[in-house]
């Protein structure tokens, strides 16, 4: 364990949390949109639920009766949850992938090996930080048009009658009415999303060191430049989210308070009956 430990790229846990605030510090009035329009039904079915269908339409709705500060709603929770997310699991990923190459860093793993090593570090970190993506979920979800007025017939979740503030609101709130069960909601379909990561770094590892070993003729381990990075990463990431996007429509379905769901099951019997998975991908 020792000898495993002393192998770990401690950078890539550094880089990892740097990278995962920062991302969310940029994107996350995007990532708040998005939330929303995933469990927008657009039917009326919830009475505070606006009835945007657009990115930019929502976002306006926001500013409009928030404020700019709006936009950030539930950023707290998204930028914990992306900073040790992306830290943890590039820890685990490094970690495995430095025990398979014995401590030599030139030699080249399978296509098999580094799948399960990213499914591996994804199903870890998901285990650790799912009820913080719950929180998140709950925050952006924490309407403009509800007042001390909504209905009791509508609320169908206990903790939706106080209406969470803050990030620590949330969290009691959460313990008090749900317990252990409301922090994990949405954690099998999380499973599932484990597979974005994991296909997200299958090609990312071949892309690199196919253009490394085929078309610069040198080292896997040897770096690339930011251009290349950036081509690699971007593109690897790409096409992980147009194979795995259904998956975040489902957990955020379910991590919302507003609704009921009888299991993952439910929540796509529902789906198809309103539009097919990819409708809202933006």
């Amino acid at each position: 364990m020792t000898n495993f430990l002393d192998k770990t790229q401690w950078q890539h846990l550094v880089a990892g949390v740097t990278g995962g605030v920062v991302s969310a510090l940029v994107l996350h009035p995007l990532d708040l949109a998005k939330i929303r329009l995933q469990v927008n039904e657009g039917t009326g079915v919830i009475a505070c639920r606006p009835k945007t269908t657009g990115t930019i339409q929502t976002l306006y709705e926001i500013v409009q009766c928030r404020g700019l500060r709006g936009l950030y709603l539930g950023f707290t929770p998204n930028a914990i949850g992306a900073g040790s997310s992306w830290g943890l699991y590039f820890f685990f990923y490094e970690s495995l992938k430095r025990f398979a190459q014995r401590g030599d860093k030139t030699k080249s793993l399978t296509t098999n090996q580094y799948l399960t090593f990213a499914a591996l570090s994804g199903v870890i970190t998901l285990s650790i930080v799912n009820p913080i993506w719950v929180i998140k979920t709950r925050l952006c979800l924490q309407y403009e048009k509800v007042t001390k007025s909504f209905p009791k017939s509508q609320i169908t979740n206990p903790s939706l009658v106080i209406h969470s503030q803050s990030t620590w609101h949330a969290l009691h709130n959460l313990w008090i009415h749900e317990g252990f069960a409301g922090l994990y909601r949405g954690y099998v379909p999380g499973l599932f999303g484990v597979s974005h990561g994991a296909i997200q770094f299958m090609f990312y590892e071949h892309f690199k060191n196919s253009y490394n070993t085929r078309y610069r003729g040198r080292s896997v381990s040897e770096k690339l430049s930011a251009v290349e990075y950036l081509t690699f990463s971007s593109t690897s990431k790409l096409i992980a989210a147009v194979i795995t996007y259904p998956y975040q429509v489902i957990r955020s379905r379910m991590q919302d308070q507003h609704r009921k769901y009888d299991g993952v099951t439910d929540v796509i019997r529902q789906l198809w009956r309103l539009v097919s998975f990819y409708f809202k991908f933006n």
